[in-house]
């Protein structure tokens, strides 16, 4: 059954919006977070401090799209005024791991005696942070910031060993405030 479908998003103060060719855009104490809509049947106008999203004759589908927009457009107003910070702890028990930051390069050095360091670029919009054996993951982008989180984690990892023995690596150790088990 298509039905018209309705659905609002308060901004709080000091947060607006605005959408611009399909690019929903938050700006906030913090930064700004853009993101591009990916369904062009749901129109999205702000008017004031609430955005509205809304679709004639919608089917299940957009009504899911509606659903997942709203909680895009939350967890940008969420990061626009106090950022996601992902946690991560460097382990080495077998041999010394070295973790630098340079610029925008993220380096591990010595993982498991190995002779080549591993290194990826760190996307633009995250800060990272390293102080000893600690990382911090920084961004007003969730999606940027748990990227970028479970990349750092995924250089560090090996394969073909008994993960009882060797947990050597790097471990996520707390997501946006809530502890990893």
């Amino acid at each position: 059954m298509k039905l018209d479908m309705n659905d609002k998003v308060e901004l709080p103060g000091g947060v607006s919006a605005s959408v611009h060719n399909f690019i929903i855009t938050v700006k906030g104490p913090k930064g700004e977070v853009k993101r591009k809509l990916t369904a062009p049947s749901i129109q999205v106008k702000v008017t004031g401090n609430v955005l509205e999203l809304s679709v004639k004759k919608g089917t299940k589908r957009e009504k899911t799209a509606i659903n997942t927009l709203i909680a895009h457009v939350r967890n940008m107003v969420k990061g626009v005024q106090q950022p996601w910070v992902y946690k991560l702890k460097v382990c080495s028990s077998h041999f010394p791991m070295n973790v630098a930051l340079n610029g925008k390069e993220f380096t591990i050095k010595n993982l498991f005696g190995e002779k080549v360091p591993r290194t990826i670029k760190i996307k633009d919009g995250v800060t990272v942070k390293v102080a000893g054996q600690d990382i911090t993951v920084e961004s007003t982008d969730l999606e940027l910031a748990g990227n970028t989180a479970s990349d750092i984690e995924q250089l560090a990892r090996i394969c073909h060993v008994d993960r009882r023995v060797f947990q050597d690596g790097i471990h996520m150790t707390e997501k946006c405030g809530v502890k990893v088990e």
